[in-house]
């Protein structure tokens, strides 16, 4: 499930609350190279504004214009049904809306009536929990239940069982330049980005670049790992370069459920620090294997700028590991 589907819910909800029809469109199937994976989400309101996207834009121009017309000649919302539709069921309509690689959608269109389950889903996945939404398409029936990381959609023709999980969410220390760089870079990933830096002249400098989207989080970084209690959705990355701040945040991360872990430094500085930290630590061969370091991919940064693109770039290769190879391919529109 992607942040991008959590804004389409919560759009959805606010056109509702105005007063406009609005219908989901997600995407069950896919065959060949679809620009958009299994779960994907589209809102479409009354008067054909959209939020999400099923395709790239492939389809979407006729999937808004035969649902808008259909939102605004039905007479009763309230009877319609959810349904399914495909694109690209021949070569010919393949082509005609532009499918890359002769591929094919199929997707289940529902009128959205009661928004009481958008509410939960957008609050259980801002307190970090996993939510599965099975969806009944004989009736339009909506119920919610806990997920577990490593869940799949599923759909037997009958039933809709989707996953929304929390936001990914990347902790810093330190609030050098540095970090405002690779905070910059997350928050357009659309990342929670969380900063933490206990030395006070730090905390004025992030203050004054005032990064929108970015919380500054009081406290020491052991105390502030800690409290967060990091799950599979949180990336933490070291970058004081001072160990005291860093082994600090190191020592709680390591041993927590963050999906990456990386500290500023070079390679003479990382070894030291895993002997120091195994030394007086007790910190397992298992735990300091998870650690990135010198963090971020081997592009030959030199400036900040450049040093946040290869982190932030680690961050999304690891985020993205657990992909399978269809998905990778659809997400890049071109199969091999």
């Amino acid at each position: 499930m992607e942040s991008l589907d959590l804004r389409v819910l919560g759009d959805a909800l606010a056109w509702k609350q105005a007063g406009h029809a609005v219908t989901l469109v997600t995407v069950v199937e896919t065959w060949g190279s679809a620009p958009r994976p299994p779960g994907a989400l589209l809102a479409v309101r009354d008067d054909g504004v959209v939020s999400g996207s099923v395709s790239g834009g492939c389809v979407e121009d006729d999937l808004i214009a035969r649902t808008k017309a259909a939102l605004n000649q039905s007479t009763d919302a309230q009877s319609t049904k959810p349904s399914m539709m495909a694109y690209g069921v021949s070569k010919e309509e393949a082509a005609r809306f532009g499918l890359p690689c002769g591929g094919t959608l199929r997707l289940v269109q529902e009128p959205l009536h009661d928004t009481g389950w958008i509410r939960t889903v957008l609050q259980r996945t801002a307190d970090h929990q996993l939510v599965a939404r099975t969806l009944t398409l004989s009736t339009g029936a909506v119920a919610l239940h806990p997920a577990a990381r490593g869940q799949a959609m599923q759909f037997d023709g009958t039933t809709l069982t989707t996953l929304f999980g929390p936001r990914w969410r990347l902790l810093l220390i330190g609030a050098g330049q540095l970090s405002q760089a690779v905070a910059h870079m997350a928050t357009a990933l659309d990342f929670e980005v969380l900063v933490c830096d206990p030395r006070e002249e730090y905390a004025a400098v992030l203050e004054m670049a005032a990064v929108p989207g970015v919380r500054r989080v009081e406290g020491m970084p052991d105390d502030v790992v800690r409290n967060l209690q990091p799950d599979a959705h949180t990336a933490i990355v070291a970058l004081t370069h001072d160990p005291k701040l860093d082994d600090m945040a190191l020592l709680e991360a390591l041993g927590s459920d963050a999906f990456y872990v990386g500290a500023l430094g070079s390679r003479r500085n990382q070894e030291a620090r895993k002997q120091r930290l195994a030394e007086h630590f007790d910190l397992t061969e298992a735990q300091l294997a998870r650690l990135h370091g010198p963090v971020g991919l081997k592009i030959g940064a030199r400036t900040p700028a450049e040093i946040a693109v290869s982190i932030v770039a680690e961050i999304i290769q690891v985020k993205n590991t657990v992909a399978t190879p269809a998905v990778a391919h659809a997400a890049s529109g071109c199969a091999t």
